[in-house]
């Protein structure tokens, strides 16, 4: 493996073709299925530890005034958006643990259920937030011996993983915000869930950390960018993230020599909002020819090919495609 530490006077690439890949694959719309499970799984095992402490009203290890005893766990595979998951359910002794969260016979769990545990990851939430998340999160009624419980068990997780160190350098890093509506004092708003992805240097995925705010702003990515900072992160050599204002500024403001490369799938989506749908199928045939050209050369000629058959049908979009290239070609520069 290569040394991809940035030489901080020239910031010049310096990648393997392993890590090429790892980007093209990316790029070639691969989900975040393999990095969003785990964390569903994590807090849906840590859950129902918790919630088996409060049945049996003992830590780990320990008898039940009648005798009954944690007695393992066994594995269930139940399905969400993002795939099959395999979590393990305590089991007690007598049998007569039923859990709430993921019950006996459930085998499929709601988006709502996924969008509430992966919101649980977001930094700026105590442990106040966090049992009356939970509460939220089971639908039920909890006595205060039973939220205790599964706070206690889910608590200890997220501190870790949310001030986990980072690696010093990563070769890509993926910066967008989903939202989702979420109960506030009653009333339901939106919320931006902040979610910055990265290929490490083995050219896995990993998710770097989650965040959660009203909306999605510059000001708010800063205080991202800083955290990651702070975590450990000395380089980024591509940021790839959607046309914002005063987002590519604020990535260069904590890290200078990365290059920030616009999203490509954010600017397809955009530009077939603008393309008649009897088009578009022509269109993307031309326009993939683009975007996954081989070399920046090859791409910039095919993007003349673009302009000269469908400017005067789709100006806007052309004239849009030409104004961002230089940052929707960064993934080009590659050693």
């Amino acid at each position: 493996m290569k040394d991809l530490s940035i030489n901080q006077n020239d910031c010049h690439f310096d990648f393997t073709n392993f890590e090429a890949d790892a980007i093209k694959k990316l790029y070639a719309g691969e989900e975040l299925s393999d990095v969003l499970r785990p964390l569903i799984s994590k807090i849906i095992n840590k859950s129902l530890e918790g919630e088996l402490n409060a049945y049996l009203d003992h830590s780990k290890n320990a008898r039940s005034n009648d005798g009954n005893y944690r007695n393992g766990n066994s594995k269930k595979n139940v399905k969400t958006s993002q795939g099959m998951i395999e979590i393990n359910v305590p089991r007690d002794r007598f049998a007569s643990f039923n859990p709430e969260l993921v019950k006996k016979h459930q085998r499929n769990i709601g988006h709502s259920l996924e969008n509430k545990i992966l919101s649980l990851y977001s930094l700026g939430m105590s442990y106040r937030d966090i049992t009356s998340h939970i509460q939220e999160l089971y639908g039920i009624e909890l006595s205060e011996g039973q939220l205790t419980a599964i706070t206690d068990k889910i608590w200890t997780e997220l501190v870790e993983w949310r001030s986990r160190p980072l690696d010093k350098v990563y070769p890509f890093v993926f910066m967008d915000a989903m939202f989702f509506k979420v109960k506030d004092e009653g009333k339901v708003v939106p919320k931006a869930l902040y979610m910055v992805l990265g290929v490490n240097q083995m050219g896995y995925k990993e998710i770097l950390g989650i965040y959660v705010c009203e909306s999605e702003g510059a000001r708010f990515w800063l205080s991202v960018l800083t955290d990651l900072s702070n975590r450990g992160v000395k380089d980024i050599l591509i940021a790839s993230i959607d046309n914002l204002k005063g987002f590519s500024e604020a990535i260069e403001s904590i890290f200078p020599c990365t290059e920030v490369q616009l999203c490509v799938i954010h600017q397809i989506r955009n530009s077939l909002r603008c393309v008649a749908s009897k088009d578009q199928k022509e269109f993307m045939k031309d326009l993939k020819d683009v975007y996954k050209a081989d070399t920046k050369e090859l791409a910039e000629q095919n993007l003349d090919i673009l302009d000269d058959k469908w400017n005067k049908k789709y100006p806007i979009v052309i004239k849009s495609w030409n104004a961002n290239w230089e940052r929707l070609s960064r993934y080009f520069v590659v050693d």
